[in-house]
């Protein structure tokens, strides 16, 4: 199934990543994270560049996998339009674009995610809390 099409057909929250052994998933993930081009904006290792690095603690719309999951194949001003909300601020150049039509299939993008897990341990971590921008 198509990213996009698993989004329409699953209630919000509800997306879970199938696969739970994040290392052993890693390189295969990393490969379909370099092919598609994430790396142009996210770094080769997930560091960064452009964008937020995958590898540090701040996940602006929220770190579980159905955000992450919809983030990715919708991007920013899809997901927004899907009522979620920023809890918190990152330097970037611009909006994520959507990734849901470029990815062949959903199993594709858990893998992608499956290799961020692996990168950022951190990222199954749930945060204590989003505290508001200053200002």
């Amino acid at each position: 199934m198509s990213p996009i099409d698993r989004v329409a057909s699953t209630p919000k929250g509800q997306l879970k990543n199938p696969y739970m052994d994040y290392a052993g998933m890693a390189d295969e993930g990393h490969k379909k994270f370099m092919s598609s081009g994430c790396n142009g904006c996210h770094g080769g290792g997930g560091g960064g560049g452009m964008c937020p690095p995958l590898t540090n603690d701040i996940w602006i719309y929220g770190r579980d996998d159905d955000t992450l999951f919809r983030l990715i194949t919708l991007g920013t001003d899809d997901l927004h339009k899907q009522g979620y909300v920023r809890h918190g601020s990152e330097a970037v150049v611009g909006p994520m674009p959507a990734f849901g039509q470029i990815l062949k299939s959903d199993d594709d993008l858990w893998k992608i995610i499956s290799w961020i897990r692996a990168v950022n341990p951190n990222s199954l971590i749930p945060p204590k809390s989003y505290a508001p921008p200053p200002g």
